[in-house]
């Protein structure tokens, strides 16, 4: 059988429980099945993408930011497909099953409140592990669905790969800073100053507990590019970084940065959180200045169309911003590598890329970074710490009996696993039933 389509169960005498075929890409059809019908892929649907739930109506979830990279990789394989220069590749290029699986999974992981939850659970767990999305999105697919007692989802080799967006585990990268004594042992790394956790971002990277996984992950490729695979940087501070990363990671990649640009960028508009002179100053005029060809010709059509009263008009622009930076991703390759999945890669034309940077970094700085916005992030980050701080210290008393169980086993893990895989509501209903007087009953479900 073909490495890249085993399963980890297929080691074990569990029941795989599929489908008989001899088509590669059914495989790769349950395993897009297996995440849509998961429920840590369903609770996307109230989880914050940058808006609070609750806000608004038109903004975007978790949810549909997903479905969203699960189409824009579908397009950009489609583009790649098309092309006659690649014909010598389109054996390799994910079918649309493999990478929608791939992308519908990427965000998986995700705690309640956005990337401010994410910190709020790595502070609370430094000394244990750490808590990054991306990590644990990876333990969801390994340990944690409910597909399988013992391998969650239990995915194809090359979907669970094409997941995996950081190879090297917390131990390796994590690296904190102090002002007084540099860099932190990570001994050393204690928050004490719960009101104020920015400092404590966790570094980009799977769990030391997941290792196992990742070493069958690799096991097929030769040695030299699993050396490679893993190699790190190091900059003068902060974490340790990654260099590389699988060829469907790379597509799944570059569809979330296009959706999370472009369609934050509809969000704002959308909900009048920037005006027409900032992105005449901010965008467009270093977009004349690049002087591309393509959408410095048409900017000032298209931004007429972004801030016109006419939704059909906004959209009509969203969509040309969409499928222009689709058509400018290609093929490449990392010579370095001997193994095809990690040789091919897929890259953005500098000009475009520059462009998506600065669409990306406009929302970062007039919208992310509003301080009514970070008052939200802000509230949700302390959600996440004092539930954390509780069941930490009544373990026994006051966590689910199942999820007590693991706790004695995994020790705090488990009560990250519990609690990143709550919602924003069912996160903050959790809150006010265990600190407000009037709130919660007997008869409530945590």
């Amino acid at each position: 059988m073909n490495q890249w389509l085993e399963r980890r169960s297929a080691s074990s005498n569990e029941d795989p429980r599929g489908f008989n075929s001899t088509h590669d890409d059914s495989e790769f059809q349950r395993d897009r099945a297996r995440i849509i019908h998961s429920a840590s892929f369903r609770s996307l649907q109230s989880k914050t993408q940058v808006l609070g739930m609750g806000e608004s109506d038109f903004y975007r979830t978790r949810l549909t930011h997903s479905l969203e990279v699960a189409q824009i990789g579908s397009g950009i394989c489609e583009v790649l497909r098309a092309r006659r220069e690649n014909d010598d590749f389109k054996a390799l290029i994910p079918s649309f099953s493999l990478i929608e699986a791939i992308c519908l999974a990427h965000d998986i992981g995700h705690s309640p409140f956005g990337h401010g939850g994410e910190v709020a659970m790595n502070t609370m767990m430094i000394q244990h592990g750490g808590f990054e999305a991306n990590g644990q999105t990876l333990r969801i697919i390994a340990r944690l669905g409910e597909f399988s007692a013992n391998h969650g989802l239990d995915l194809t080799r090359r979907t669970m790969l094409g997941t995996i967006k950081y190879p090297a585990t917390y131990s390796q990268v994590v690296r904190y800073h102090d002002e007084q004594n540099g860099h932190l042992a990570l001994a050393d790394a204690i928050p004490t100053d719960l009101t104020n956790i920015d400092r404590w971002a966790p570094p980009k990277c799977v769990y030391d507990a997941e290792q196992d996984v990742m070493d069958w992950l690799v096991a097929p490729l030769p040695k030299a590019d699993i050396d490679r695979f893993f190699d790190l940087n190091t900059p003068d501070s902060g974490h340790l970084k990654t260099r590389y990363k699988p060829f469907d990671t790379s597509i799944m990649e570059l569809a979330d940065d296009i959706a999370y640009g472009v369609h934050d960028l509809e969000d704002a508009l959308a909900l009048g959180f920037v005006n027409r002179e900032q992105w005449q100053s901010q965008v467009v005029e270093p977009i004349l200045i690049l002087n591309d060809g393509t959408i410095s010709p048409r900017i000032d059509e298209y931004t007429a169309k972004l801030f016109s009263q006419s939704a059909k008009d906004r959209k009509h622009a969203i969509s040309w911003l969409v499928s222009y930076f689709i058509r400018q991703i290609a093929l490449t390759e990392d010579e370095g590598f001997e193994h095809e999945l990690l040789r091919m890669q897929v890259a953005m034309e500098p000009t475009a890329y520059r462009i998506l940077r600065l669409i990306k970094d406009f929302v970062m700085h007039y919208v992310i970074f509003k301080p009514e916005l970070q008052m939200l992030q802000y509230k949700g980050q302390q959600v996440v710490v004092k539930l954390f701080e509780i069941f930490l210290a009544n373990p026994k008393r006051l966590l689910p009996v199942t999820v007590f169980a693991e706790y004695e086993v995994e020790g705090p893990r488990a009560i990250a696993d519990y609690l990143s895989a709550m919602t924003d509501v069912s996160a903050g209903k959790l809150y006010h039933k265990l600190l407000s007087p009037t709130a919660g009953s007997i008869f409530d479900r945590s």
